[in-house]
């Protein structure tokens, strides 16, 4: 009998450590890692990786479990279905794209798991009344006003075309543009959706050349963004301004591509010179560690995961106490100030303050709103060399 219990004692010690490791908190990270999306994935993996490090330095360690979606929405459900059951995570920070962010919203809310979305942009995602769904980002119609508005601010364009990918992203974000150009009384001349991925969009751009607009609204991923301004260069295309949805228009890739990359402004939800606490530091440090200028989606998803990680632990890992305490909480760091409200129909949603940057000389400037501006925008677009 001696032995025995000496036996089960000595079994339990063993076992203490793995208990322990078992106790980390889990927390689940949707994103496209691989696919067509994973030039914009690694930032936001990236962004993760350093919120990770500083969240230890805080004494708060988390297991992260990894799923790749590939950029597909039902991938990006299974994705969430198992990290809801099998892994029993506290939260989700993700997924990348509109398209699988609006999927998987449905299954967070039906498995009672809170999801932190860093950066899809499509309106409709909080505006469905779910309460276990929140988003870091500002939504679609904020890409679109704020670099209207800068332009307003600029000149006078009064007409504007529209090419863009037919996707959740691209469709959501130019229908918010166009009802915002019409209240401005911006004209619109041109409205040419496209299949992302397509080789060759000169046809398309010769017919919007052939309206002489003053504005060209483009909203495409990095590949489509570069190679439709590499085509727009080739076809003479010379508006006042060539204006970027985000995504594609705010990369590291499309900035280093300078012949075809100057001057193209774009909406943004961070740069590495605001003066938000923490900004400039986090622009130093994610191009020390990963050799590259981090993009809005790599801010996004780092301050997205400090504050589903901080919160949780504070929680215990409880599902309805980060729920709770997401809603009630406040956070001012390296996005500016964080809250997630209900207003103009969206739920859970962070009224975040958008910036237009512009390429100039192949880094990116804030040229709006006035006061987060670093450098005087180009404009017009110059002639084409």
């Amino acid at each position: 009998m001696v032995n025995r219990a000496v036996g089960i004692i000595m079994a339990l010690l063993l076992a203490m450590p793995v208990a322990s490791l078992a106790a980390n908190l889990k927390i689940g990270v949707i994103n496209s890692m691989t696919g067509p999306e994973a030039p914009i994935g690694e930032n936001i993996t990236n962004g993760i990786k350093l919120a990770q490090d500083d969240l230890k330095k805080k004494g708060i360690t988390v297991d992260l479990i990894w799923e790749d979606d590939t950029g597909k929405p039902q991938i990006s459900m299974s994705d969430m279905e198992k990290l809801a059951t099998r892994d029993n995570v506290a939260g989700v920070v993700g997924p990348y794209t509109s398209a699988c962010a609006n999927a998987v919203a449905k299954i967070a809310e039906r498995y009672k798991v809170p999801l932190l979305i860093p950066a899809a942009a499509k309106e409709d995602i909080t505006r469905q009344g779910y309460k276990w769904v929140y988003r870091m980002n500002a939504p679609a119609d904020v890409y679109a006003s704020v670099i209207i508005d800068a332009v307003l601010a600029l000149g006078k364009p009064k007409t504007i075309a529209f090419i863009y990918e037919n996707t959740d992203f691209g469709t959501s974000t130019t229908k918010s543009a166009k009802a915002y150009a019409a209240q401005k009384g911006i004209t619109m001349v041109a409205d040419e959706p496209y299949s992302k991925g397509s080789p060759d969009y000169r046809s398309t751009l010769t017919k919007i050349k052939g309206k002489n607009p003053d504005l060209v609204f483009m909203d495409s991923y990095v590949a489509d963004a570069i190679l439709l301004m590499r085509q727009a260069r080739e076809i003479g295309l010379q508006p006042q301004a060539f204006l970027g949805g985000g995504a594609g228009f705010t990369t590291d890739q499309f900035a280093k591509e300078k012949e075809i990359s100057n001057n193209v402004l774009s909406s943004t939800q961070w740069t590495d010179d605001v003066n938000w606490p923490g900004a400039r530091e986090f622009g130093k440090r994610y191009k020390a560690k990963f050799g590259r200028e981090p993009t809005y989606h790599a801010a996004c998803a780092y301050e997205s995961m400090v504050i589903m990680a901080e919160t949780a632990t504070r929680g215990s890992g409880d599902r309805e106490k980060l729920r709770a305490a997401l809603k009630g909480g406040n956070w001012n760091g390296i996005m500016g100030e964080v809250k997630f409200a209900d207003y103009a129909g969206f739920t859970n949603q962070n009224n975040h303050q958008m910036l237009v940057e512009q390429v100039q000389y192949g880094r990116y400037e804030t040229v709006y709103p006035g006061k987060f501006a670093t450098k005087k925008a180009i404009f017009p677009f110059p002639k084409w060399k």
